[in-house]
């Protein structure tokens, strides 16, 4: 809430209306700011007033203990108390935040002696004023935490408005805070951040992070703590009352060894903060918070270690297919290993604890499980430990692990069973020139140096450098792996494909965004392999589910390694032999997947974009071709199912339907970035008389080409190499008027009442294309991103109805889409 400009008596207003609608904010009270009381229904026969709160306010920020002393000295003047029974809560609020305490902390002052309050209580150099100040602060400060209730406007507006409704109750007497629980506990973790974690001292949280050592555990030290001690020992840090203690170890000699840091400000921002919540939180919610310790990981190290939760509902799931291929009996048959299971939540329902091992980069996460096998996690201590998988030897395995791995019978009967770190060396936003290369996030380690010649650019990913250091090194185990689907599509992975040859027994799909803090759209697999049967991967029907845990199809997994080509090969080859004097415009296209469905556009720029890909030239000789890869790319929505299927090299019976090529061509027409700004505009596909142009258009090639005119009389002026008709370097010939579906000419019908409405208007582009048209009518916010709706509301109408016959000629379009090998079923 910005509200700095604002003079007082509207702040108040503000304040009033914002947080105290349901309250009586009216009352003059002497010359009391702001005070609250009960609001209560006209002619309603009272003897008193209910008040809730008693405040100073201030236009500009101030100190709290400064607003406070001028309130009290306001109260002790008026002797307001003696007159009206007194609030719970006396407050102070400036432009940016609004403090509360407890009338009961402060009412001694005003019953001291020999003390003058006649003194004008705005005047801040006054004895009387500095004493009362002082004893102000010592009161709320002196105990940690703090006597005050402390929020921002702009970022504490819901736990204001929450302290509100929990405490402004008649008769009262003890203040709620805010409690903790599963649900807001990562929120309030968002603001610690913000208010604790920079008077932790600290130097250097960048290289503390690379040490291993990340603020999440100085937080969770802090929420499960009374009385500013840490409640749980087995935490990897430790409140202790005014310091934190850190990395404990026992030396050589048998003594305890740590690391210890304490507060730059003497604790007081922590003081602050945590006097507005309840700690401990309920006791039930403990284990579950420790548990969850991954959400407070940052996200590099998260992608890089591993640090992510598995959800219940698939920690299950998976573990019923495991038992689809290996038996009801799976767990007593086979050994378990999750080589980075983090806090272990992969492991929980698991039932023959002797068989399973559990082991993790961090100490911290070992500290952590074994924290959970105190609370009745079934782990073993003795199984659980730390180890970096993909740079250790294997001698560094306990002893009951090393003896399964290195005996051949043993070692067929161990599953390897993970969630592994999906981090790679580069992104899409380093390809598009937005990010920064990961570099060595993924490659600093023994797996990446040892395996990279052999499987090539997969080495890159983590989740694959686990793969196939199992697959090398643990030969004929099994293993059972989340991942996402490049190990199976991505071309990219052929090399490793040709290199991992284990036979993929079960395979099941489910939402990325099921899982915390991953919010793209693509899926993520459960893959169970037996790598003793040795078998390429091709193809497998995988089982589908959507993020409820319902099962709602089966899909085709290719691998694609062995068609003729993707959808770019296609379009490169078609375009050969393009005529380069008759250029309209150029078609981008990066990738061959849906995931790049938005890299794919036509522009006039003529120039390449930042990204990698494809850029070609449109001319008259490639245009239909261009159409159809344009629209095919486009025609079907990407969702995370589809998000890695790549589009192919097609056979040739498109060549035979010209309905389809038609269709394709109208529903380019009207989804191009051409722009008149950025040069001619050759794409508009109405005459100057069908739109109501006031003038001439400075090129009629697409309105030509559609109704088969012959170009080179038509457009001399647009192509200056056409200075004679016997030119002997482009063989022109007359075309014949293109007929179209209903469902297309709806989408012309549509797009002509469009461009006839923007001609009505005044100052227009007579040459404007579609993506000018919506550029005048919606204009741009501040970042210079187009506007999604206009404010005129017959164009929002004729867009929407463009686009709603746009859909049609989509869905008419689809199925031809896998007719002609564009895609696979």
């Amino acid at each position: 809430m910005k509200r700095k400009n604002n003079q007082e008596e509207e702040l108040k207003n503000t304040v009033s209306v914002d947080y105290f609608s349901t309250f009586d904010c009216t009352n003059i009270l002497g010359k009391i700011d702001f005070a609250v009381k009960v609001r209560r229904p006209k002619n309603t026969i009272d003897f008193h007033d209910d008040y809730l709160l008693w405040a100073e306010a201030k236009l500009k920020p101030a100190d709290i203990v400064a607003m406070l002393t001028q309130l009290v000295l306001t109260i002790g003047k008026a002797r307001t108390f003696d007159e009206i029974l007194p609030p719970p809560f006396l407050g102070c609020y400036d432009s940016e935040k609004i403090a509360f305490v407890p009338y009961s902390e402060i009412q001694d002052i005003f019953y001291q002696n020999d003390f003058n309050w006649n003194v004008a209580p705005s005047n801040h150099d006054t004895k009387e004023f500095r004493q009362v100040y002082s004893q102000i602060e010592k009161i709320i400060h002196n105990d940690i935490p703090w006597k005050t209730y402390l929020f921002y406007f702009e970022k504490d507006k819901n736990d204001l408005r929450r302290f509100i409704r929990d405490n402004f109750i008649v008769g009262k007497s003890k203040t709620t805070k805010i409690n903790i629980d599963k649900n807001n506990f990562i929120n309030i973790y968002q603001k610690w951040i913000e208010t604790v974690k920079p008077t932790i001292q600290v130097n250097n949280w960048d290289a503390a992070k690379r040490a291993g050592i990340i603020d999440g555990d100085f937080y969770l030290a802090d929420l499960l703590s009374d009385e500013n001690k840490t409640l749980k020992d087995k935490l990897f840090v430790l409140l202790k009352t005014n310091h934190y203690e850190l990395d404990r170890k026992i030396d050589e000699s048998g003594f305890e060894n740590f690391k210890s840091t304490a507060f730059s400000d003497n604790q007081k921002a922590y003081a602050q903060f945590w006097a507005k919540y309840e700690r401990p939180p309920r006791e039930d919610y403990w284990n579950f918070m420790v548990e969850r310790r991954d959400l407070l990981v940052p996200q590099d190290v998260r992608e890089r270690k591993g640090s992510f939760y598995t959800p219940r509902i698939w920690v299950e799931l998976s573990q019923r297919y495991i038992a689809d291929v290996f038996g009801d009996n799976w767990q007593d048959e086979y050994y378990v290993w999750d080589c980075c299971a983090g806090s272990g939540n992969l492991l929980v329902g698991l039932t023959n604890k002797y068989n399973i091992w559990a082991s993790t980069l961090d100490r911290q996460d070992v500290d952590v499980m074994r924290d959970r096998i105190k609370n009745g996690a079934n782990l073993l201590d003795e199984h659980v430990f730390q180890f970096d998988f993909l740079n250790d030897d294997f001698s560094k395995l306990p002893d009951g692990l090393q003896k399964i791995i290195n005996n051949p019978k043993l070692r067929k009967r161990l599953i390897i069973y993970i969630n592994p770190p999906y981090a790679e060396a580069g992104n899409r936003k380093q390809l598009s020139g937005t990010g920064e290369n990961k570099g060595r996030t993924t490659t600093a380690n023994a797996t990446y140096n040892k395996y990279k010649n052999a499987i090539g650019k997969a080495a890159n990913e983590l989740f694959v450098q686990f793969l196939i250091r199992i697959y090398c090194e643990i030969p004929a185990a099994k293993i059972a792996n989340f991942s996402k689907l490049k190990n199976l599509q991505a071309p990219n992975f052929s090399g490793f494909r040709k290199h991992f040859q284990a036979k993929l027994e079960k395979l099941l799909l489910i939402p990325a965004n099921s899982f915390d803090n991953v919010s793209g759209q693509f899926p993520i697999g459960f893959f169970v392999w037996n790598t003793e049967i040795k078998e390429k991967f091709e193809q497998i029907k995988a089982d589908v589910y959507d993020k409820d845990g319902f099962f709602i199809q089966n899909k085709n997994i290719y691998s694609y390694d062995n068609v003729k080509g993707k959808i770019n090969n296609w379009i490169a080859d078609i375009s050969k032999k393009f005529d380069k004097q008759t250029r309209i415009g150029d078609i981008h296209s990066n990738g061959n997947d849906f995931q790049h469905q938005n890299d794919v556009f036509i522009d006039n720029t003529g120039t390449k974009k930042t990204f990698g890909g494809l850029h070609l030239a449109v001319s008259v000789t490639n245009l239909i071709e261009i159409c159809i890869c344009f629209a095919v790319r486009k025609v079907i929505p990407v969702d995370w199912l589809n998000d890695r299927d790549q589009f192919l090299y097609p056979d040739n019976r498109w060549k035979a339907d010209v309905e389809f090529q038609n269709d394709c061509l109208a529903y380019t027409l009207f989804n191009t970035n051409v722009s008149a700004r950025e040069g001619i505009n050759h794409w508009i596909p109405f005459t100057e008389s069908e739109v109501g142009a006031r003038t001439g258009f400075e090129s009629h090639f697409m309105a030509s080409f559609l109704s088969g005119k012959i170009i080179r009389n038509a457009y001399a002026d647009l192509f200056e190499q056409l200075d004679s008709e016997n030119n002997p370097k482009i063989n022109w010939k007359k075309g014949e008027k293109r007929e179209f579906s209903p469902e297309a000419k709806a989408v012309f019908d549509a797009g002509r009442e469009l461009w006839r409405y923007y001609h009505r208007q005044q100052d227009v582009n007579v040459d404007a294309s579609l993506y000018d048209i919506r550029e005048y009518f919606q204009g741009r916010n501040d970042k210079g991103k187009m506007n999604n709706k206009s404010n005129d509301e017959k164009y929002n109408e004729l867009l929407a109805i463009l686009r709603y016959r746009l859909k049609i000629l989509a869905q008419k379009i689809e199925p031809k889409v896998y007719e002609y090998g564009f895609l696979l079923h």
